[in-house]
């Protein structure tokens, strides 16, 4: 995730630099050339460019939204997902007894919901286990494809285990099955957005237009001044890309990029904020500063 202090220009600008080159190319050559031969007497009314460009402005405009509703909707997810993380632990806390059968409940579901929440975080990134999750993964010879899904049924099995040995009431069971179930519901719906590609077909139709859009532009433009039409030739379609990126970037939050929810990040938070409500006064690390614009 971009922080709001440290935007990289550079990062963007490398995203798009081969649409921008070959803008600049073709601007640089239809500016010079409308002005000289059989080019000059080419003339396509302005409206026509105008036409494209307000179709194109609708396309972009519910792209975009479309594409923040998905990055919002990945944001709010992990949000909740630090919500009832916080809350399963603070309801075996209170739900089970404070002896040592019960402590060791108590610690064994916090670890398997921290492993659980780094677990998701590499898994919907498509990343090779690290950490304490290949450390499980190896101790365990686990060789499920999705890890946190058997995480979860591990929560069921040691929730049925403590219910049964300190008969533990129903209702309080069902509470502790409820947060359970939303941090699968939570999980699923992570999964479905990163599975559910956005249309390929919507991304080329936009950027055909673009380039028709690029393609028509100088010859409605005013002949008068060549420097002025090689940059409105340039500068219109390059905020269109730059546009079109923007929702390219957003309509995808779990690649590994720095527009990306800060699973890692909201992972790390969750096991600090867990290790600290079961060890009690045991001060844990805090998160290190970022040295670089965004955070994963």
């Amino acid at each position: 995730m971009l922080l709001n202090k440290r935007l990289s220009v550079f990062y963007f600008l490398n995203l798009i630099k081969y649409d921008l080159v070959a803008i600049a190319v073709y601007a640089v050559l239809a500016g010079t050339f409308d002005h000289f031969w059989i080019f000059k007497s080419i003339t396509i009314p302005l409206a026509v460019s105008a036409f494209i460009g307000t179709l194109l402005s609708l396309l972009l405009a519910f792209r975009t939204s479309q594409s923040y509703e998905r990055w919002w909707e990945a944001r709010t997810v992990w949000g909740a997902i630090v919500n009832d993380s916080r809350t399963l632990i603070r309801q075996v806390q209170l739900f089970l007894p404070e002896n040592a059968a019960g402590l060791g409940y108590i610690r064994q579901f916090a670890e398997q919901q921290i492993l659980w929440c780094h677990a998701l975080s590499q898994g919907l990134r498509k990343q090779p286990w690290t950490g304490t999750v290949k450390d499980y993964m190896d101790k365990h010879a686990i060789s499920t494809l999705n890890l946190p899904n058997h995480l979860l049924s591990q929560h069921s099995r040691t929730l049925a285990k403590a219910a049964a040995e300190f008969e533990l009431d129903a209702n309080k069971q069902v509470q502790i099955d409820s947060t359970i179930t939303r941090l699968c519901d939570a999980m699923g719906k992570c999964e479905r957005i990163k599975n559910t590609v956005f249309p390929r077909s919507y991304s080329v139709m936009i950027h055909f237009l673009i380039y028709v859009l690029m393609s028509l532009l100088p010859f409605g433009l005013e002949d008068k001044s060549k420097l002025v039409e090689i940059m409105l030739t340039f500068m219109i379609p390059a905020l269109f890309i730059c546009i079109e990126k923007t929702s390219i970037l957003m309509q995808d939050p779990f690649e590994n990029r720095p527009t990306d929810t800060p699973t890692t990040t909201l992972s790390r938070t969750i096991e600090s904020n867990i290790r600290e409500m079961v060890d009690g006064d045991v001060v844990t690390p805090k998160p290190e500063q970022p040295a670089i614009y965004y955070i994963l």
